[in-house]
């Protein structure tokens, strides 16, 4: 059929139209690629120049700073210092056993370093840049960077360093920070690219670790280029990381170091705690360490030193140590027994030395006995009968009570390692423990803080500030982060009446300030500072018969580890208290002798601000106590270095 000549110019329209179309697109088409290949060949030529010309820019991430820690006066105690390092990029350095020879003529490398090096050159991809060795002088670094053209791949770079100027003063609380781990890798689920640098240094224990999150900041990215034979020839961008958080701790820098230096040459625990808001001004453990040796990785014989040391300074006593609290803990069999309505604060036992409970024979301190004794005198002269029947008339249920209300069996959270529960026995733990049923024994041993009980130098310097306060005040570590103050929870109240609160509290100020007090020797005479407290000594092994027959006869004829621990607990002042301090030394003798004298002196320097002052002493003790200070300032200055803040 013959088309019509309407039809045919309908269709040739058509076919315009869609012509005019598709060269439209094609045109478009072409304009672009035309438009990208004048930016690719004129604007950006020299970035595709770099990245085309054997890959040779890097990407590299930049450490960022760690936040520092600042006592609670502004004193630096964790810093970061400059460091001058070497690294290695092992697909820039070739063959590294020559690379390595080669840099080993320049820089003083150990067969170890060199092992280490080889080590982690081999287990991280070949791009990731190992670090060989660090700490370096500068002379050192200047000859390897004159010497750049015949090392390839082999870095000079300055970075930064962890640094604890106080040394051992916080060892314990702050910590120390170490080259990552393949152990910390695992434990982490997205382990941040920053770990992933070799020998990148991270928390391992303290606050260190507990803040870590927040003190190691976010990583910084530079992109570098590089020769054909892998040296670096400039950097092209850089983006600096965000640098950590800084915390600042309640902490007292002078009053820390003082405490360490008081407890030297024992094995030891001391806590200082503000009775108000729980700010713990003071947490010293001893023996210490220098964590400064672990920044880079301590050595074998070093760590084995430590690790041998029967005093175990890698142990801090303050959270970690358990311990018989012995008779610091009858505050607490007091409170329960007038809690319970057991008895009166009038009300007198007789003591004779002893009790007969269920067919065994529980002995007082003093063999001879203290006669008739209230609950203030109890307490003053520390007499155990008395408590004895307390306890046979409250039971265990009740005191497990009045324990956990003063502080007693409870983990605190605080940013520190490994701090423990203590241990506040009941029938079902020993039932369960034990597969034995509780007896009227075990009460009576706890009644004195025996037997089955543990408590931590922190717990018992809470249930001391939460007695001189009448509130259930918590311990807290952490003042600040970034200058933004870390609110404390506020204080509840104890929900005791207060004229027992009062009763006890004048049984422990007779401890101290009359003369049939335990701690009468380590009274303080100054009426400012005046304190009131409670002695303790918890068994660790008895005298067994044959040792006795065999010529034993006291704790001094014991080894060392087999004597009893020493303990006091105290606040001060008596009268509107504002500090309270706990001491336990490690298999010290008696806690009248041994903990209480270091008890008064860390009350004194803590309400002093400075080395207590001889005024607040007996007089016939001050000569002693003068010497004794000259001892002490020689430690302090020898634990604090030359330039370290001590403002």
């Amino acid at each position: 059929m013959k088309r019509s000549d309407k039809d045919k110019s309908a269709s040739v329209a058509m076919i315009s139209r869609r012509a005019a179309v598709l060269g439209g697109l094609q045109l478009a088409v072409a304009g672009t690629l035309v438009w990208r290949m004048r930016q690719m060949q004129v604007k950006q030529a020299d970035q595709f120049r770099l990245l085309a010309d054997e890959n040779r820019i890097n990407i590299r991430l930049i450490p960022p700073a760690r936040g520092l820690i600042h006592d609670r006066n502004g004193v630096l105690i964790a810093g970061n210092e400059q460091n001058y390092r070497i690294v290695m990029v092992r697909e820039d350095a070739g063959d590294i056993d020559a690379a390595l020879a080669r840099l080993r003529r320049l820089v003083p490398l150990s067969d170890e370093d060199i092992e280490r090096a080889r080590r982690d050159l081999l287990r991280n991809r070949s791009f990731v840049p190992v670090t060989i060795i660090d700490r370096l002088r500068w002379e050192e670094v200047a000859r390897v960077a004159a010497n750049a053209p015949a090392l390839p791949g082999i870095t000079p770079e300055v970075g930064l360093s962890r640094s604890y100027p106080l040394r051992g003063d916080f060892a314990h609380v702050v910590g120390y920070v170490g080259p990552v781990s393949e152990r910390d890798l695992e434990a982490l689920e997205n382990p941040d690219p920053v770990l992933q640098i070799p020998r990148f240094q991270i928390g391992k224990i303290g606050v260190e670790r507990a803040l870590e999150d927040s003190l190691r900041g976010s990583a910084g990215s530079r992109r570098i280029e590089v020769n054909s034979v892998g040296r670096v020839m400039r950097e092209l961008d850089r983006v600096e990381g965000v640098a950590g958080v800084n915390a600042q701790l309640t902490l007292d820098h002078r009053l820390q170091n003082f405490a360490q230096a008081r407890l030297g040459g024992e094995s030891a625990a001391a806590v200082v705690m503000d009775v108000h808001n729980g700010d713990l001004l003071a947490m010293a453990s001893a023996p210490t360490f220098d964590p400064n040796l672990f920044v880079r990785g301590i050595s074998v014989p070093d760590y084995q030193g430590l690790l041998d040391d029967p005093y175990r300074p890698l142990a801090d006593k303050t959270v970690q140590g358990m311990y018989p609290p012995g008779s610091t803990f009858k505050m607490v069999t007091a409170l329960a027994a007038l809690q319970a309505r057991e008895t009166t604060p009038d009300e007198r036992v007789y003591c004779p030395g002893h009790m007969d409970v269920s067919g065994t024979r529980f002995h007082c301190w003093r063999r001879g006995g203290h006669g008739r004794v209230n609950m203030v005198s109890a307490l003053s002269e520390s007499c155990d009968v008395y408590f004895y029947e307390m306890a046979q008339r409250v039971g265990i249920d009740k005191i497990n009570e009045m324990s956990e209300r003063l502080g007693l069996g409870i983990r605190y959270d605080l940013p520190m390692s490994a701090v423990q529960s203590g241990l506040n026995p009941t029938r079902e733990w020993k039932q369960a423990r034990r597969g034995a049923p509780w007896m009227v024994g075990d009460t009576v041993n706890a009644s004195i803080g025996q037997g089955f009980v543990l408590s931590t130098p922190l717990q018992l310097a809470v249930m001391t500030a939460r007695l001189a306060s009448g509130t259930a005040v918590l311990p807290r570590l952490v003042r600040s982060i970034n200058g933004v103050e870390q609110v404390s929870e506020v204080a509840k109240g104890l929900d005791l009446d207060p004229s027992w609160i009062d009763l006890v509290r004048r049984g422990m100020s007779d401890v101290c300030n009359t003369q049939r007090g335990t701690a009468w020797s380590s009274r303080i005479v100054e009426a400012d500072y005046r304190m009131a407290g409670k002695t303790g000594t918890s068994q660790v092994f008895s005298i067994t018969a044959a040792e006795r027959a065999a010529g034993l006869r006291s704790q001094e004829d014991l080894p060392w580890n087999r004597r009893n621990h020493a303990l006091f607990v105290g606040f001060a002042p008596d009268i509107a208290p504002r500090i309270a301090v706990s001491v336990v030394v490690e298999h010290g003798g008696g806690g009248s002798s041994a903990a209480a004298p270091i008890g008064r002196d860390l009350v004194l320097a803590a309400l002093s601000g400075g080395m207590p002052p001889l005024s607040a002493y007996p007089t016939p003790q001050r000569n002693r106590i003068e010497t004794q200070q000259r001892e002490l300032q020689q430690r302090m200055s020898q634990s604090t270095p030359p330039g370290a803040d001590r403002a």
